[in-house]
Parts: structure tokens; sequence; C-alpha cells
């Protein structure tokens, strides 16, 4: 059975890939640059995920107004542990939420064809006065997903699910170091 509070995620010995869903405009923009420029907004939050099925399901399989563009953002493992080590539930008490500079919320994870499952994926929000660091310094690549993600959406809804998950980046355990367990669990 799988615990109900993991991070599941596609990394390496140095990076982890979270995924976003842009307009167009942003994302063509970024994948030009090869990093966040304007219109990506520095001055707001920025929700990353490290569950492409999650993603796929708030999108809508890049369906979604405004969301019609997927990116695999790979960052450096140091950034993302960092982030982790700034959070605060947004369960917690409102007055630290508010003053908080990344955010962390659960989610009940998505099926290929978006059932709710029994356990959770974690959403990490970057918050303002970190944004420009998550741009800069953490981010080291990005990769445009919107074909991958519109093949398998048709393979899926084609009954054709088995060829769909090839399609899906690998997710596995991320290992979490002790200390982060603590500030990123719910209940601890």
């Amino acid at each position: 059975m799988t615990p109900p509070f993991e991070i599941r995620a596609d990394y390496d010995a140095r990076t982890i890939v979270v995924y976003q869903a842009y307009a167009p405009a942003i994302a063509d923009a970024a994948l030009r640059a090869g990093r966040f420029v304007t219109p990506f907004s520095f001055h707001r939050m920025t929700w990353i995920k490290p569950s492409f099925m999650w993603l796929m399901h708030r999108s809508n399989w890049a369906r979604k107004p405004g969301q019609e563009r997927v990116l695999a953002v790979r960052m450096t493992r140091e950034g993302w542990e960092e982030a982790l080590s700034q959070a605060v539930l947004t369960t917690a008490d409102p007055a630290a939420v508010a003053q908080a500079a990344v955010h962390v919320q659960w989610d009940p994870e998505r099926s290929q064809r978006g059932a709710a499952l029994n356990h959770y994926s974690i959403q990490v929000g970057i918050g303002r006065h970190l944004i420009r660091t998550f741009a800069d310094d953490w981010v080291v690549g990005l990769t445009d997903l919107t074909p991958q993600v519109r093949k398998a959406s048709a393979l899926t809804q084609a009954g054709r699910a088995p060829q769909a998950r090839r399609l899906f980046p690998p997710e596995r355990v991320y290992p979490l170091p002790r200390t982060l367990e603590d500030v990123v669990s719910p209940g601890r």
C-alpha cells in the first residue's frame, strides 16, 4: 500500500523535474529564452508539481484555458530542498501561511482517467520573494511536453491506456531528508 504522503518524482542525482501548465505566450517565451522571462509573472506565487498525473488532472491534459502548454521544469535538488525547508503547510495557522516564502499543500493523486486515489501529491507554491531565485538559480532546463501530453490523452481516450502510460515520465519515491519530512508532512 502506498503511504498517504510521499513525494514521487522524476529525478536524478542532481535534479528533480516538476511540472507546470501555462498559456502559450508564457511557454513560448520561456522555451525560446531557455528560462522563465516575461510574460511569466515574477510578482505572484508559482505552483510546481512533481506529479505528472496530478498536473494532467489540473490542466485537463493541457486543454484548460491558460494551461494549454505543459512544461517539464528541471530544477536542482538543492533548490527543491531549499524551497521545502522554507515551506509552511497551507493547513497551518493562517498568520504563518501568510508570512511563508513557500506554501505546501497535498491533494489526492490522480489516476490516468482522473479519479482521486488514496494517497496524495505535493504541490509547492514558490512565493514572490523567491521567484527570481527559482527562475534564475534553481531552474536548469525547460522541456515542452505538450505534444507528448496530447498524444497520451488521445491514446487514453481511445482506450489504449497501456500505450499512453509509455509516454508518462518515470516517477519514483523521492528520498526526502528527515528534517524536511517534518516540515512538509501533515500531522508531524
